[in-house]
């Protein structure tokens, strides 16, 4: 698995953790995965410029022993390729909030129910410049 990771890091409910970064000029797809490890993965955002059958859309999911579950799919795609976004996300024992870089949101079920994690991966194509949890 490549990518970055930031790992034995602390972000518990109601904190917000804020990325800022870039999808690369061609990308296809990239990747948020927020959990305790590349086996149990809470949150799962992935914004698809062209990939997997999907065109400017927004797949969350989470992936639970050893099994993905649901997919949820958002309408509105506020990415441009080579152009700097923010996201923030918050959660709760019951959801998270990741605000969009047009101020949208999107809820999506905190499924595991902790309230703490401490694993972050970003995968695909796109250059990180920025995390920050407050």
């Amino acid at each position: 698995m490549s990518g970055l990771f930031v790992k034995n890091m602390s972000f518990k409910v109601g904190q917000t953790l804020t990325i800022t970064g870039v999808p690369k000029p061609d990308a296809t797809n990239f990747a948020v995965n927020i959990g305790h490890g590349e086996d149990n993965i809470a949150l799962h955002l992935n914004p698809r410029f062209d990939a997997h059958g999907d065109q400017r859309t927004i797949v969350c999911n989470s992936f639970q022993e050893g099994n993905w579950c649901e997919e949820h799919r958002e309408g509105g795609f506020p990415f441009q390729q080579g152009e700097e976004f923010k996201i923030m996300i918050t959660f709760s024992n019951q959801e998270f909030q990741v605000t969009l870089p047009d101020g949208s949101v999107i809820q999506f079920p905190n499924r595991p129910g902790d309230e703490k994690y401490q694993y972050i991966h970003f995968e695909g194509e796109v250059k990180i410049f920025s995390i920050e949890i407050k």
